[in-house]
């Protein structure tokens, strides 16, 4: 069946309209996509990334994205992490749908100069340029945060930081201030023990969607296909036919490399033919349960929110049941199963034309379970209960980052979303197809759905932690309908239409 672009935009129209009443943020990753996070977005978590290194093939990448639309110039404090929230990395090695390794991550915020009025300063006032993370060129590093990584298995726990000065990197302020920022941002990539390297920081937002577009009950640009991907869009991994609403915002990461053995179950890489080799990640982000504004409190952690998938709690769950889900254990999701097995999203898409998949969607369940083709070496029994985690195949070889594909697994990239999830793979159009039923025929209900932005705009780096640095605070843009960001187009202007 072909549609037209016009009879999709309706047909979008019709379902944005229908699920923004059940859900906030439809298919746009984790930025406040619930309701408890809309209310505390410094535990936020906007992304969750867990990938097989580009750069080296036997460790594994895992990045937590937190606290959205960080605007750069926003001084004088800028974007510091929260000391009062538990960051942690979850790992399921045995598909029981329970953590079995954990990473956590504690921020503590220390006042170098109380007398100074902003975070940062440099170049002014007899203080040098910021050049440095410690020592000197870190005079007017004002407001600083250093964080400990402590690994957590069944037989203990183990500081990965101990006897280490590990500092976030700052914001970027601008160029009199922080004169060679690269080089001010490479001094944060730490090696830790256990052969574990480790950042924190603010990046440029990897994410990429026609926010404007999709939150207008899916208006979304005829000039790239209305919502259905014209062929020129479709087959362009490398340029956006629509503005991407994240261009110009920062957002914190933690990223972790990891070696893969300490991730597995029995602590050996394996091939990709082996069920070993498969595992299940989310990060979350935790409060103590009474939390005092500026106090790091002591009491026990309440967990705030997850993310496995960047498309379960977005594009599946009901409003009603997202903050219990943001809350609760990936253990404890068959509560949830109804979701997949019967989305609303497919539902509508199906009753006004558009080719989906019947239900019930055992496709999906490729989310939530153990199963081929992520794990082709996962028996029935294998398949561990329902529980929303990004599976990880660590024994498929990674793709270079010069030739991943956006589309990541559907376009033959096997290192790519659904198998984990890299920083250029776009979970947008990915997202979109899989509600379709994309996985059950590819042909049959592989309408090319999409938005139009195919990539981010800050390029990703070659090498850890890949993220592109922090826009310039002095010298940030954005860019819109109308503004230059569209390079496909001669005169690289977004379309407003």
């Amino acid at each position: 069946m072909i549609l037209r672009s016009k009879t999709l935009r309706t047909t979008l129209a019709m379902l944005m309209a229908t699920l923004t009443i059940q859900q906030p943020a439809v298919f746009a990753a984790s930025h406040r996509e619930a309701p408890i996070t809309a209310l505390d977005q410094k535990a936020d978590i906007t992304d969750w990334y867990t990938f097989v290194s580009p750069e080296r093939a036997d460790k594994v990448v895992m990045i937590l994205n937190v606290d959205p639309f960080l605007e750069p110039s926003n001084g004088p404090n800028y974007f510091p992490f929260d000391p009062g929230i538990l960051y942690e990395m979850k790992v399921d090695n045995n598909h029981d749908g329970v953590p079995d390794v954990t990473f956590q991550i504690r921020f503590k915020t220390e006042i170098r100069a109380p007398g100074v009025f902003t975070g940062f300063v440099g170049n002014l006032a007899g203080i040098p340029a910021i050049t440095a993370l410690d020592g000197a060129g870190s005079e007017g590093f004002n407001l600083r945060q250093s964080y400990t990584v402590t690994m957590v298995t069944k037989s203990g726990s183990q500081e990965l930081t101990a006897g280490m000065n590990t500092y976030a990197v700052p914001a970027n302020v601008g160029p009199k201030t922080m004169p060679d920022y690269n080089g001010l941002r490479a001094q944060g990539v730490y090696s830790l023990s256990q052969g574990v390297r480790a950042f924190a920081g603010t990046v440029a937002d990897p994410f990429y969607i026609d926010l404007g577009g999709f939150f207008d009950s899916v208006n979304l640009r005829k000039a790239a296909g209305g919502g259905v991907l014209p062929a020129m869009a479709e087959g362009d991994d490398q340029h956006n036919y629509a503005p991407n609403a994240l261009a110009g915002f920062d957002v914190n990461t933690i990223a972790l490399e990891i070696p893969i053995s300490l991730l597995t179950s029995d602590g050996k890489a394996h091939p990709a033919g082996d069920k070993e080799a498969v595992i299940g990640t989310y990060g979350t982000t935790s409060r103590h349960k009474t939390t005092v504004m500026g106090d790091p409190g002591t009491e026990t952690w309440a967990q705030v929110q997850r993310l496995g998938n960047p498309l379960i709690n977005e594009a599946i769950i009901g409003t009603g049941s997202k903050d219990k889900f943001s809350m609760d254990d990936p253990i404890n999701d068959a509560q949830f199963a109804s979701f997949v097995l019967d989305p609303l999203a497919a539902k509508i898409l199906g009753s006004i034309g558009v080719p989906v998949a019947p239900a019930p969607r055992t496709d999906l369940l490729l989310l939530v379970q153990y199963a081929a083709p992520i794990c082709p070496g996962c028996a029935a029994s294998d398949a561990g209960p329902v529980a929303d985690l990004l599976r990880l195949n660590t024994g498929i070889r990674p793709t270079a980052v010069t030739q991943q594909k956006r589309l990541g697994f559907l376009a033959g990239d096997l290192s790519g979303f659904p198998n984990g999830r890299r920083l250029g793979d776009d979970v947008l159009d990915i997202a979109l197809r899989a509600v379709a039923g994309i996985l059950v025929d590819g042909k049959k209900y592989g309408t090319p759905l999409g938005d139009g932005v195919n990539t981010g705009t800050a390029p990703l780096q070659p090498s850890f932690p890949f993220m592109a640095p922090a826009y310039s605070g002095r010298d940030s843009v954005h860019a819109g309908p109308g503004q230059p960001g569209c390079a496909y187009y001669e005169s690289g202007i977004c379309p407003s239409l």
